[in-house]
């Protein structure tokens, strides 16, 4: 039975991994100092300032700091002088050709080698490619600081819950001890436990991300052979779902694949299969019929206004990546928008999320869904955010100029929208159009 231990953790990086982690960790009773490069960032973390949209993070990091068990300092190499854990949170994005880029992590490395105490473990929680604990391992040059993987498998928008109530935690090391003290850390949470070497923990972040990926991309073909065979996707999903070996998340059509970690780990793991000689065709087809998708999505709203999309004004609720976050990392809406206006669109756009002064390519921001659907010859929903939902769809339909509500998500009610005039067209079902007037009497 693995026990339940105070320790002293660093944790370096404080996006929504690193921040989430650190402040969890500390609420579970470790005691915790996160590091960031950025000094206004660390400036607002010490005063309880959280600029991501996380549902009770910014609770959770005012706790700790409250109750002393998390501080905020500037750069690595402040946070990591007692460490016992020394947790690294930073960036590895898509570098060239798709491989996951090890820049920041290697350079943390390199900061803090000299500075970590004896016996320390390094925990790679970034998604990084397989080899890479190894790899840290050489950089340190330590036989006295073990290197351990222990990926993440948080949802934005229900990262605090995801990380409190895990299905699993995986740790790997080619220490026992080192993975054992790691998987200790979260012995409050009563989640199951897999250890392992280093290599296959690194695998599991992948191999399951990439799976979700396959599972999206199927439903979304599901779907257009729905459109072609006259079928209804939400009973066909639904009928599925209830398979247990099957299940019923991951089941729902959409825009196509995207986030912080799908596109990024699906390009890294066709990386890593090529450099030893794995053609993994079912994976590019994944990721080939996801590009498919966003096209495909195109095609309706331009098929909406009449066939070009040459001045065509189109409302546009959502462009953030899913409903509950305001990140736009490889946001499949903003992807769909991105080709919209490059075919010419006038894209006039919504996300409650997303601050309308921001700029984007191509995109104006408006204040408010109203705003963005006004004189539009078509409006596409493309994040699914419950708002949308509680739109005064009469109100709508008097301020378009067309009548087409393009639904990505199948997120809106097609007969709602009906009623009030509008053409509902969503993803794997049939077009509901205008329901016809009710005659009166004599």
């Amino acid at each position: 039975m693995i026990g339940v231990f105070v320790r002293r953790i660093a944790v370096v990086g404080t996006g929504y991994v690193g921040l989430t982690t650190g402040a969890c960790l500390a609420s579970l009773g470790h005691r915790v100092v996160c590091a960031d490069v950025d000094r206004a960032k660390v400036t607002r973390l010490r005063a309880g300032r959280v600029d991501i949209l996380e549902p009770g993070l910014a609770e959770l990091v005012a706790e700790g700091i409250a109750a002393g068990r998390l501080r905020f300092v500037l750069g690595a190499a402040a946070a990591v002088a007692d460490a016992e854990v020394v947790f690294l949170c930073v960036p590895t994005p898509m570098g060239a050709g798709g491989a996951a880029d090890l820049a920041a992590v290697e350079s943390v490395i390199h900061e803090v080698r000299g500075l970590l105490p004896e016996g320390c473990v390094v925990v790679t929680k970034s998604t990084v490619p397989v080899g890479t604990a190894a790899r840290l391992g050489a950089l340190l040059d330590r036989d006295d600081v073990a290197v351990a993987s222990n990926p993440e498998f948080l949802r934005e928008g229900s990262a605090v819950q995801d990380f409190l109530n895990p299905d699993r935690i995986v740790v790997g090391s080619d220490s026992q001890d080192a993975a054992e003290r790691v998987a200790a850390l979260y012995a409050r949470l009563g989640a199951p436990t897999v250890i392992s070497d280093a290599a296959s923990a690194e695998m599991v972040k992948y191999a399951a991300n990439c799976f979700l990926a396959m599972k999206l991309s199927y439903v979304n073909a599901v779907a257009e052979l729905c459109e072609l065979l006259g079928a209804n996707v939400a009973d066909v999903t639904e009928g599925m779902g209830y398979d247990r070996r099957i299940g019923q998340a991951f089941l729902a059509p959409g825009p196509g694949w995207g986030g912080s970690c799908l596109p990024k780990d699906t390009s890294a793991m066709l990386q890593v299969a090529d450099a030893v000689g794995f053609d993994f065709g079912l994976l590019r087809a994944t990721i080939d019929a996801n590009a498919r998708q966003r096209a495909r999505m195109v095609a309706k709203v331009r098929e909406a206004v009449g066939g070009s999309l040459v001045g065509a004004r189109v409302g546009v609720l959502g462009v953030t990546f899913k409903a509950g976050t305001n990140d736009l990392r490889d946001s499949p809406a903003l992807a769909v928008a991105e080709l919209l206006a490059a075919e010419g669109a006038e894209l006039h756009a919504y996300d409650p999320g997303v601050d309308p002064t921001v700029e984007m390519s191509g995109i104006n921001l408006v204040e408010d869904a109203y705003q963005a659907v006004r004189d539009a010859a078509a409006t596409v929903l493309l994040t699914e955010w419950p708002v949308f939902r509680g739109l005064d769809w009469a109100r709508v339909a008097e301020l378009m100029a067309g009548d087409a509500v393009v639904d990505t998500r199948n997120h809106l009610d097609p007969e709602a929208l009906s009623r009030a005039g509008l053409s509902w067209h969503g993803v794997g079902a049939a077009p509901v159009h205008p329901a016809a007037p009710v005659p009166t009497a004599g």
